[in-house]
């Protein structure tokens, strides 16, 4: 009676360990898989979502290439630039408007020169150093003047040097009274002007 219970407890446990071993064997396969499945199901379904992004944005073409060839041909964007094929023409053009600008101020253009263009600026920038006399009414005018200019100008920067001399008094050298020199009773001014724009070139 002793040696029947032993006997079937051993059977219990070859039964049940016969039982779990295919079932770890299974759960140490199938967990593995379920987490690749569901690896490749998030794959898939950020692969779609980027996949109508694109499909969106290929959407947008036609209306963007339509914006863009209006920009091209849009003659008021194009009039705020100088319209040369070189940077070289751009220059002889701004120094032609600096001159009429002042001209047309009563003022003197003394002297120009063109500045060295950057080659990485794009669109390219066409600088002018100029040097002009006139009176303080020449100076506002040629700045006002450059304001309203189309193709749009800038001012980089302003020196001005007044001729006009304040009175001094007279001083003694050795007992002998010393020249004093000439007073400009006129104001006028010196002024030293780098202007600059921009350069469509040659977009052909």
């Amino acid at each position: 009676m002793t040696e029947v219970v032993p006997v079937k407890r051993y059977c219990v446990v070859v039964w049940a360990a016969a039982m779990l071993l295919p079932m770890l064997l299974i759960a140490t396969i199938a967990v593995p898989w379920f987490g690749q499945v569901q690896r490749l199901d998030e794959g898939i379904a950020a692969g779609e979502e980027q996949l109508q992004r694109y499909r969106r944005l290929i959407a947008t073409l036609p209306s963007l290439r339509s914006e863009l060839e209006q920009v091209n041909d849009n003659q008021a964007f194009k009039a705020f630039y100088f319209d040369a094929a070189t940077a070289a023409l751009a220059g002889a053009e701004l120094q032609r408007k600096v001159q009429d600008i002042v001209t047309a101020a009563k003022g003197r253009l003394i002297s120009t020169q063109l500045l060295p263009e950057e080659k990485e600026e794009q669109p390219a920038r066409v600088r002018l150093r100029t040097q002009i006399q006139g009176s303080t009414e020449t100076l506002l005018e040629v700045l006002h003047q450059v304001d309203q200019a189309r193709p749009f100008l800038f001012v980089d920067q302003v020196s001005i040097r007044s001729s006009a001399r304040p009175e001094q008094p007279e001083q003694m050298v050795r007992g002998r009274p010393v020249r004093r020199p000439q007073v400009d009773e006129t104001g006028e001014l010196t002024i030293r002007l780098d202007i600059f724009g921009f350069a469509l070139g040659d977009k052909t």
